[in-house]
């Protein structure tokens, strides 16, 4: 997938929460001790920097992230708390020492089932119909468009990142290595993600400068153009028209 960078008020604390999602001990990666670090949850980076922020995702167009396990029980061993949602089989969450919703979802849970638009089967988007295979991985972002405008954000994701169309369970969705967006339409109106608790998600991409300059001649307009450091990392950000900034990687993971 990429990653999710978070602002938080104690990166101490915060790091100790996500490396008990983890369940790796050795998940945690620290720069610039206190202010930032990472945790490495297969695949999947979380950057937590000491910052100020505007609130947490109730509010923001990216609402809530998902993660899957096997059980609730191995997180609930481990010394996490979740609660499980009645209604819904399967389905809990946890929160962040700041109150952030985290959605879990066990193996068990009906609604994990995406079903691609076309019919025809492809095999990174059948992950979902079968057991996560590891101890946790990540699911979903979900996205609170405003009303009318659920399809509009399913056919954007689709064609800019070459997702896949089609629904989980009974929410549009487009499905990417790694992550499945939903999208819904949202309550009431709703927030960009810059500034917030979850600031900004990341997509890892192979090619990043071809990528950027396909999306340039789509129409996209960078708020960071591509950007190759030093260090061999390549960078790019870009807000989708509802408010997610999305920073685009090459060559994170090698600086781990």
């Amino acid at each position: 997938m990429g990653h999710l960078h978070y602002h938080v008020k104690n990166v101490e604390e915060h790091a100790r929460f996500w490396t008990v999602l983890a369940g790796r001990p050795d998940a945690v990666v620290v720069f610039r001790p206190p202010r930032e670090a990472a945790v490495m949850i297969h695949g999947t980076l979380v950057f937590l920097t000491a910052a100020e922020s505007s609130g947490g995702s109730d509010g923001s167009v990216v609402n809530h992230v998902a993660f899957r396990v096997p059980t609730f029980g191995e997180l609930e061993a481990r010394g996490l708390k979740v609660q499980r949602l009645d209604n819904f089989p399967g389905v809990g969450f946890t929160n962040t020492p700041e109150g952030e919703r985290i959605e879990l979802f066990e193996d068990a849970a009906p609604n994990l089932t995406f079903t691609q638009d076309s019919g025809s089967p492809d095999p990174v988007a059948a992950r979902h119909n079968r057991p996560v295979g590891v101890p946790i991985a990540f699911h979903h972002m979900h996205l609170y468009v405003p009303e009318g405008k659920v399809g509009e954000a399913k056919a954007w994701y689709a064609r800019t990142f070459g997702g896949v169309p089609g629904k989980r369970s009974n929410y549009e969705a487009v499905d990417l290595p790694g992550m499945n967006v939903n999208i819904s339409a949202a309550p009431r109106p709703t927030g960009p993600t810059k500034g917030r608790m979850l600031d900004h998600i990341g997509f890892e991409v192979v090619g990043l400068e071809a990528f950027c300059a396909r999306l340039r001649a789509m129409g996209v307009i960078f708020g960071t153009p591509y950007t190759r450091g030093a260090d061999g990392l390549a960078t790019a950000t870009l807000i989708d028209p509802w408010g997610t900034t999305i920073e685009l990687t090459e060559g994170l993971r090698g600086l781990m």
